[in-house]
């Protein structure tokens, strides 16, 4: 950070100011400065001034006798011997950001401006302290980031919603849910409808059916607006060649109510040909996508991977993946798989878990596993979408849960309380982090949470009550 400094001087100071003297002009210097110095000719700092204790507990006594450019970080002292030259010209003062190196954590960054005092008196350095501004800029970086984070995850999700609209097999339309002009209409609906996707878009629904069927239909969204959702209505076409079955639903977008609406034969499938070949697309677009998506048994062995899970788990070909347990991939072996199996078979879905991925040969990568049951009847099997989260940039902010000392706290108390006390104490607290953490991935499920923590359940139960966590006692009296 440099810029020429605008130097405007006072208009007549020996008659505003009077006769000031040094005392004066250094209180009101060390008043203005965050960091003001006296620099010699041969650039060694004869003193000193902080504005706040701060500053002064960092760096008094430490600074006064040594050279101003041995007291900064060595990129900045170019910009020292710039500033000293320009003082020792006249020159116009510019102010320059240098960084002094602190004792603990990061540079200290402070912009400063000199000026000679008489023509052949010391030089002056002005300094304003930027770790405020530093901390502003950090945080206004970070906000960005996490919009653009908000907005990749919008628009993936808006390609998943377009792509899913189009290739569907139902002519799915949707409605405004006040004036009940159509505003979107997929391919099949077009087709269906006999009209062009722009002709379709900005008439009123519905249209199309006879009068005993627009009744009907007008009835349907009378009550979807006031329960949400309705069952399906027979609809004949106006001239009495189709019959088809209508449903609605409501939802909100932009603080606006809209309808989706769904028209498909009696029998439950659009008499309509959808996109061609959409059975391949969607393969194709399981097979090229990003995460990794896998099918197995009920027991937990593949049944299909797709090409993101091969690479992940470093295998040439599918066959090498059929008919082995994911267990052999995922996370701690005989714990991970299993808590997933059990949730899945108790609540028929679990999302965000936590874990790493193994590699035929050594790579581990950090994934959060979303799992579903597949609604096929008992026998089935699930289906897991795998996800990298290795480089994900961290959210803004901490958790929920932090620890009660920051490192700063901690190591101020370095002589006040005796090591082991610092140990213990720091133990407890991210051993309860942990147990917490660990029922609260399993939904309080104590033996899935020992598994997952390498306990007994009898040990956890121990940690338990030293923490006080769960109802144990009342657990005992029933």
């Amino acid at each position: 950070m440099e810029g020429r400094a605008a130097v405007k001087l006072f208009r007549a100071p020996k008659e505003t100011l009077g006769d000031l003297d040094a005392e004066a002009a250094a209180a009101v210097i060390a008043a203005a400065a965050d960091v003001a110095l006296v620099i010699a000719e041969d650039g060694t700092i004869r003193d000193v001034a902080f504005g706040s204790e701060e500053l002064a507990a960092e760096w008094q006594g430490r600074w006064v006798g040594r050279r101003w450019s041995d007291i900064v970080t060595p990129e900045s002292r170019p910009k020292i011997e710039a500033m000293l030259a320009e003082a020792a010209s006249q020159a116009a003062p510019r102010w320059r950001q240098v960084n002094h190196p602190a004792a603990r954590g990061v540079d200290v960054p402070v912009i400063y401006a000199t000026v000679r005092v008489g023509r052949a008196g010391p030089v002056v350095a002005v300094g304003r302290d930027l770790r405020a501004v530093a901390v502003l800029q950090q945080r206004l970086i970070d906000v960005q980031q996490s919009m653009e984070r908000d907005f990749a995850r919008l628009r993936h999700a808006e390609t998943r919603y377009r792509l899913l609209f189009e290739v569907t097999a139902e002519p799915v339309l949707i409605v405004d849910a006040l004036s009940q002009r159509i505003l979107d209409a997929n391919p099949a609906a077009t087709q269906l409808f006999g009209q062009g996707t722009r002709r379709l878009l900005g008439r009123t629904f519905p249209e199309g059916f006879d009068a005993e069927s627009m009744q009907a239909i007008q009835a349907m969204l009378a009550v979807a607006r006031a329960t949400g959702r309705t069952g399906d209505v027979r609809a004949r076409a106006a001239d009495g060649s189709q019959e088809w079955s209508v449903s609605a639903s409501l939802f909100r977008q932009d603080a606006q109510a809209q309808f989706l609406i769904r028209v498909v034969p009696p029998g439950g499938h659009a008499g309509v040909t959808a996109a061609p070949d959409v059975k391949t697309q969607l393969l194709k677009l399981v097979d090229a996508a990003p995460d990794g998506l896998v099918v197995t048994g009920r027991d937990g062995r593949i049944v299909a991977a797709n090409a993101a899970f091969l690479d992940l788990a470093q295998l040439a070909t599918e066959e090498q993946a059929r008919g082995e347990s994911l267990d052999r991939w995922l996370g701690r072996p005989g714990v991970d798989l299993n808590v997933l199996l059990a949730n899945l078979k108790q609540h028929g879905v679990v999302r965000l878990f936590a874990t790493t991925l193994r590699g035929e040969y050594g790579a581990s990568t950090e994934i959060e596993v979303s799992a579903a049951a597949l609604p096929n009847g008992e026998g089935s099997g699930y289906g897991f979408a795998i996800r990298s989260v290795g480089r994900r940039v961290p959210a803004i902010g901490g958790g929920g849960r932090q620890l009660p000392r920051s490192v700063e706290q901690l190591t101020e108390l370095v002589g006040r309380v005796p090591l082991k006390d610092l140990v213990r104490e720091t133990t407890d607290v991210i051993e309860r982090l942990c147990i917490e953490a660990a029922l609260e991935l399993t939904g309080d499920n104590r033996a899935s949470a020992a598994e997952i923590l390498g306990l007994s359940r009898q040990s956890l139960y121990v940690k338990l009550r030293r923490y006080g966590l769960g109802d144990l006692d009342a657990e005992a009296e029933s």
